[in-house]
């Protein structure tokens, strides 16, 4: 698979001042093995793998027994230069029940040659259809299914990840197989044309999605000369049609391809196990210290994409969707050499706060945007961006240029207050609180990380580079901020308004746009908007926590949650935690009402109830966000789920200023009617989502016992008014069941104390009493007559590709017995 963009390089812990929204480009992870060792009964004795040893002197160059780590964490690390070039991190974990190891390869598809578009990605593909060793082409897969495991592999811009999971008993022998990829892989002639037509595959479900046509249509109009305007992913065209065409043969270039970039001094190898340091160093050197090193120079690419020629430009795009977005976007260096102080982290984190004072905050009272990220965006080595990117309501599309310059407002601001030492001292607090606490990974998804930051980091910090922030540099900060001026500026305008007022189409999606030039007066305008007197930097974070004491243990300390309060309205379940010794929490809630669900209707202002509660708690709960407290809050079919998760020191104070937003809440009218717009739009777009997105939601509705649909629910929409909302919201509350499960850094009486927190709010404010015990009803799934079969058929009528869910119904289950399954 490929990812839009440079999925690796993205590395910045909580936040870059992307805020709330998606900071990283999307990435196709296709799962091409899928674990069944569930379905498969294996003995899992006599099998062995014979390594012959090897000292390290003989192939290892250095050895960094000093890796920093987390001071939680209780793995062992060791990291190698093999004589090779190629980087390694051994990381020894006698727990884990899952044996990891990924290699990151620096090239990707902007080192495609420019006659066959989507190279590196076919590479991808090819590269795990046998071996010398094991020419079998489904040696690699079999292995590894049979060992309760799976495989993956993704490419960037600049990278190329491979990466599997196996028992941890069988470490050795997919290492091995793995190894030999980078060895001697055959590129089998007879597999070529079957893995055309996946990479076309991939790309078919991905022509209609608007993230990745915006993606490549921001390629397409940067530098035409730049390897960044490449077309990545490929497809048949590019890798069979054309190539025919021009008497090229596209196996041929895979292997000269290969060959001259799969080097060793350009691999970065992440291994997970349960064995010793020693073991697995003696492991990866003699399955490794044999790739080929080419010493060919890592990819830098110091020119920018975007020119002079690409910039004070304004490009109207009409999406599949029918959404509405304003993407700003400036040219800036390669900040990565700066890690210690991380500049684009600094002004991210100010840029894309939604506290009071902030940007956001003076854009939605306006009534233009909902949403806001902010911050620096990965390019590749040698470059980078800045974005601010907004999602605009009816009204804020007619105010562009009023927001853009709102934007210039407030860099002026960061420009007249100068870089602070505090600001800065907080995000670095903030990081490393986060590193210190961090929350253990899956090994696949470890090794995948840790493999590609060897290309970023010394091997000391390849762990904790992430996270340093050690040194305040105003002068980068003043850097940065003199490259965000508007005559570097790039804006985009994406709405369905401009079907019909385009003039232009993207080559490889067909995305529909026209540019034009920004004038001169405009760009002399947001030169001279001096500062905006509404805009203030944030205030100190009171979120962040103090307290990291581990509470003490209970006399008794049981297995699983035990039921601690049970009344005629509350229920609650408690597990102080034993195992993660960390100090955070978990409280999960779920407020049983059946109003919630009782019509369309209700269902939809329940959803809509919510949605304002949680937009009007954004100044308040973004600080609380970004000091690694976050709180979830939906409508589901039996209510309202209220999730708050992270450090357990603050979790009272959010839990109490939630109560006192949903007992208490004062409709306004201007965010009722944008937010109601934004769902109307969201309900309609449903039918241009992807078809196994639909496949599962069917399957869903027809096997639900009570559910709405879309189109039911938009039905009604029109019912959904101000009048309607506050009539319904003391309805939902003035009779409710609450049953909660609080695990974590807490003690018995903390979990009581919050509860009865929870149920003294809602009493007092919303005169909240008691459902009966005959209204705690849960619904059923349909069950279906044995020997039956059942076919629903749904036209997706924006996707050219299909899905099909096979849904198979079994017996009730247990956990005892799914447990034993299992094993």
């Amino acid at each position: 698979m490929i990812s839009v963009g440079p999925a690796i390089r993205i590395y910045q812990p909580i936040i870059t001042g992307l805020s709330r929204c998606v900071t990283s480009l999307p990435v196709i992870r296709r799962t091409r093995y899928t674990r069944i060792d569930k379905l498969i009964n294996f003995r899992r004795q006599g099998y062995s793998t014979k390594v012959t040893m090897a000292t390290s002197e003989e192939r290892v160059l250095t050895v960094y027994n000093n890796v920093v780590k987390s001071a939680e964490d209780k793995r062992e690390y060791r990291g190698l230069l093999l004589k090779n070039q190629m980087k390694v991190m051994l990381i020894s974990d006698p727990t884990s029940e899952k044996a990891s190891a990924a290699m990151d390869v620096n090239i990707g598809c902007m080192s495609d040659p420019d006659h066959i578009p989507g190279l590196a990605h076919f590479c991808e593909h090819m590269l795990f259809l046998g071996t010398r060793k094991y020419p079998s082409e489904n040696e690699y897969t079999q292995f590894l299914n049979e060992h309760g495991g799976f495989s993956n592999a993704f490419t960037g811009a600049e990278n190329t990840n491979y990466y599997f999971d196996v028992s941890h008993e069988y470490l050795t022998g997919a290492l091995d197989r793995f190894a030999q990829f980078f060895l001697c892989p055959l590129f089998n002639e007879d597999s070529k044309g079957r893995e055309v037509n996946a990479v076309d595959s991939e790309n078919d479900k991905n022509l209609m999605s608007d993230t990745w046509r915006l993606f490549q249509l921001e390629k397409a109009t940067a530098d035409p000369n730049h390897a960044y305007s490449k077309f990545g992913t490929g497809n048949k065209y590019t890798l069979e049609t054309k190539p025919l065409e021009d008497g090229v043969d596209t196996r041929d270039e895979l292997l000269q391809f290969h060959s001259k970039y799969y080097s060793s001094n350009l691999m970065g190898l992440s291994v997970v196990g349960r064995e010793s340091l020693d073991e697995l160093q003696n492991l990866v050197v003699n399955l490794f210290g044999d790739v080929e090193n080419k010493n060919v120079p890592a990819p830098e690419w110091k020119q920018h994409p975007f020119q002079d020629k690409n910039l004070q430009l304004r490009c109207d795009v009409v999406p599949v969707k029918d959404i509405r977005n304003l993407h700003v976007t400036f040219p800036i260096p390669d900040l990565q050499l700066y890690y210690k102080s991380k500049p684009g982290h600094y002004l991210g984190h100010l840029i894309g706060h939604e506290g009071p004072g902030s940007l956001l905050s003076e854009l939605k009272k306006k009534g233009w945007v909902n949403t806001l990220c902010g911050g620096q965006k990965d390019g590749a080595k040698g470059f980078m961006f800045f974005i601010v990117n907004v999602d605009l309501t009816e009204e804020g599309l007619e105010h562009v240029d009023d927001i853009v310059t709102h934007i210039f407002q407030y860099l002026n601001l960061l420009r007249k207050e100068g870089p602070q030492q505090w600001v800065h001292d907080e995000c670095r607090d903030l990081d490393a609180m986060t590193f210190r606490f961090k929350d253990k990974e899956r090994p696949s998804s470890y090794t995948s990380r840790v493999a590609a930051l060897l290309h970023e980091f010394p091997c000391e910090e390849v762990l904790s580079g992430s996270y340093l922030m050690t040194e305040f540099r105003p002068d980068l900060i003043d850097m940065l901020l003199s490259k965000l001026t508007p005559e570097k500026i790039r804006i985009a305008v994406i709405s369905k308004i401009f079907e019909g007022k385009t003039d232009q189409a993207e080559k490889w999606y067909g995305t529909s746009y026209k540019i034009t030039p920004i004038s001169k007066d405009m760009i002399k305008k947001w030169k001279n908007v001096g500062v905006n007197g509404k805009f203030a930097l944030p205030p100190r974070n009171e979120f962040i926590p103090t307290n990291f004491k581990i509470a003490p243990a209970d006399d008794e300390m049981p297995t699983v949650p035990m039921l601690i309060k049970d009344t005629p309205m509350t229920k609650l379940w408690f597990k102080k935690d034993d195992t993660f010794q960390l100090p955070k929490a978990c409280l999960f809630f779920e407020f049983t009402s059946p109003m919630a669900y009782l019509d369309p209707l209700h269902c939809n202002l329940a959803f809509m109830y919510n949605q304002l509660i949680k937009d009007s708690l954004v100044e308040y709960s973004y600080a609380a966000e970004i000091a690694g407290l976050g709180y979830n809050l939906e409508n589901t079919i039996y209510g309202l789920y209220l999730g708050i998760k992270g450090y357990n020191d603050k979790q009272a104070i959010l839990l109490t200023k939630i109560l006192e937003k949903m007992t208490s809440f004062q409709i306004d009218e201007k965010r009722f009617n944008i937010i109601k717009e934004a769902y109307t739009r969201n309900l309609h777009n449903f039918k241009a989502e992807q078809p196994h997105q639909h496949a599962l939601y069917y399957t869903s509705v027809l096997m639900a016992e009570h559910a709405w649909t879309k189109d039911e629910l938009l039905d009604c929409i029109d019912e959904v008014t101000i009048d309607a909302l506050k009539a319904f919201m003391p309805q939902l509350l003035g009779k409710l069941h609450i049953e909660a499960l609080f695990h974590g850094n807490l003690t018995k009486k903390n979990a009581l104390d919050m509860m009865n927190e929870v149920e003294d709010k809602l009493k007092k404010n919303a005169r909240c009493k008691a459902l009966l015990a005959s209204q705690l009803v849960r619904h059923r799934e349909i069950q279906l007559p044995d020997g039956c079969y059942f076919v629903y058929q749904k036209e997706n009528e924006v996707h050219s590709n299909s899905c099909i869910e096979v849904y198979y119904q079994t017996d009730l289950q247990s956990t005892k017995r799914d447990r034993k399954s299992v094993v």
